[in-house]
């Protein structure tokens, strides 16, 4: 960074106004790699080696720092941006700067975290879920179907419920991994929150087989949604008796 000073031009470290250098972070990050969270993260499709749960105690300590996030992100670097993430504000993100950061967070954590910890809390996440539902590129698509998934939960007023069924069985099959996931847990969050939509949405399931043989941790509910939207309500129910 290029700072003028006292009519000169004079090259300074990347400064956070709480005096945190990027240099510092990044050194860090790199003390807290190490080979086997890189092969836990490599396994679920990212390209760091960071443990999560000392990145986020980082984040903490660290607290809000919107430029700090701002230099992070440039950097390119994966934990770099995780750690963005954490400690921006997400509200002050622009429309276009959110478009832009969406379309290069490539990896699958990344990816989610961006759109949970940032989008979805940033007064242009309408905005966006509509133009990235109907965008080429598959992953930033899916980032609008997470966007939509979170409305069918929370603010499912306006929407078509019936058509993004219908979106569903005719596209969900063939769609790319992660495309796949996000309409897939829309299908369920439909069956799950709209009973008069369940039946359709658990049927819709069967006859495409997505995710259904996907591995699940013993006391995980599986992603397969006719056994993700039953489950859920069978807990929801259960809830409800027990008040």
């Amino acid at each position: 960074m290029i700072a003028a000073r006292e009519g000169r031009e004079t090259e300074v470290a990347e400064t956070t106004p709480t005096g945190t250098t990027v240099a510092e972070v990044m050194a860090e990050l790199a003390e807290l790699e190490g080979p086997r969270a890189r092969k836990v993260n490599e396994k679920h499709g990212d390209d760091h080696g960071v443990n999560l749960g000392k990145l986020r105690a980082l984040a903490k300590r660290l607290k809000t720092q919107q430029e700090l996030a701002h230099q992070l992100w440039d950097t390119d670097d994966t934990a770099a941006r995780l750690l963005a993430i954490r400690v921006c504000r997400p509200r002050a993100y622009g429309r276009d700067e959110l478009d832009a950061m969406a379309r290069t967070a490539r990896t699958p954590k990344l990816h989610d975290w961006l759109v949970n910890y940032v989008v979805k809390k940033n007064p242009h996440s309408e905005e966006l879920r509509l133009a990235w539902s109907a965008d080429p590129d598959p992953v930033v698509t899916s980032a609008g179907w997470a966007l939509t998934t979170e409305r069918v939960a929370k603010k499912p007023e306006s929407l078509d419920l019936a058509g993004l069924l219908d979106v569903i069985e005719t596209e969900m099959s063939n769609a790319p991994d992660r495309l796949q996931w996000a309409m897939n847990h829309c299908l369920a969050q439909i069956g799950i929150e709209h009973a008069e939509y369940r039946t359709r949405a658990i049927d819709i399931g069967e006859r495409l087989h997505a995710l259904k043989g996907y591995p699940t941790p013993p006391g995980c509910t599986s992603p397969f949604a006719p056994v993700w939207i039953t489950e859920m309500v069978r807990r929801q129910h259960a809830m409800q008796e027990g008040r």
